[in-house]
């Protein structure tokens, strides 16, 4: 597990190293591997770079490059990696729940709080293999994971799995019907039928508008009328566990 930690401030910095060694010291079964910054311009870079952590601990107000941006470089790139904000200030909290971090702590940090914050961090980051949908297509069965899958697409019997990489792939014609399909899948809370011929999953929707769900793609995909009610209610359900 890497956790990284920026802060300009040499001496907050210094306290932070204190409090992930002490709290190493508590989970001798799980390894931790901690990387410091002081200097945020150099961390923002290596974010471009694809160099990402599982457990991002921010500073929030930096020169050149705040803990905001730094965040927002972050979700571009990875919903996966975790967000921890310490700042002196608690006027950011708006932008820090934009970019989805899991806790708000201002300095001086408290112990308990700080801990709290990485069992909560860790919980999170011990996920299960991901789940895998197989397809079975003219080269053969390929499975493809859940997460993978930004939706699935029933076009003339014929399934388009569209991947976040923007990769199509395309079965076989289905004998069963889509709702046979994707019976298993639509068990993930993840994922949610919004028409007949569409299944999304939620974790890549950017906004939904009175009849589409425009995806981080930019793909539009429709909404059947009748369960507009039902997809706004799911997936509003969905949006807010993701930030408890």
């Amino acid at each position: 597990m890497r956790i990284v930690v920026c802060d300009d401030s040499i001496e907050d910095l210094a306290e932070l190293e204190g409090l992930l060694t002490k709290y190493k010291e508590s989970i001798p079964n799980i390894k931790l591997e901690v990387e410091q910054f002081t200097d945020a311009v150099e961390l923002y870079q290596k974010i471009q770079e694809n160099n990402l952590a599982d457990i991002f601990i921010l500073d929030i107000v930096m020169l050149e490059k705040t803990g905001i941006d730094i965040g927002t470089q972050i979700r571009r790139i990875s919903k996966e990696s975790i967000i921890i904000y310490i700042t002196s200030s608690d006027d950011f909290a708006l932008e820090a729940y934009g970019v989805r971090a899991i806790r708000y702590l201002l300095k001086p940090v408290i112990e308990e709080q700080f801990f709290e914050a990485l069992d909560y961090a860790l919980s999170l980051t011990k996920v299960e293999t991901d789940r895998i949908y197989p397809v079975k297509t003219k080269d053969g069965l390929v499975a493809v994971s859940y997460s993978k899958i930004e939706y699935i697409e029933n076009y003339s019997r014929v399934l388009n799995i569209w991947l976040t990489d923007g990769e199509n792939i395309k079965s076989i014609f289905i004998r069963k019907s889509f709702d046979e399909e994707i019976k298993e899948i639509v068990e993930d809370k993840r994922f949610i039928q919004v028409h007949k011929s569409f299944l999304i999953n939620m974790d890549y929707v950017k906004k939904i508008t009175q009849g589409n769900v425009l995806m981080e793609s930019g793909k539009n995909i429709p909404i059947s009328k009748t369960r507009t009610a039902d997809v706004r209610k799911e997936y509003l359900l969905f949006a807010s566990e993701q930030y408890r």
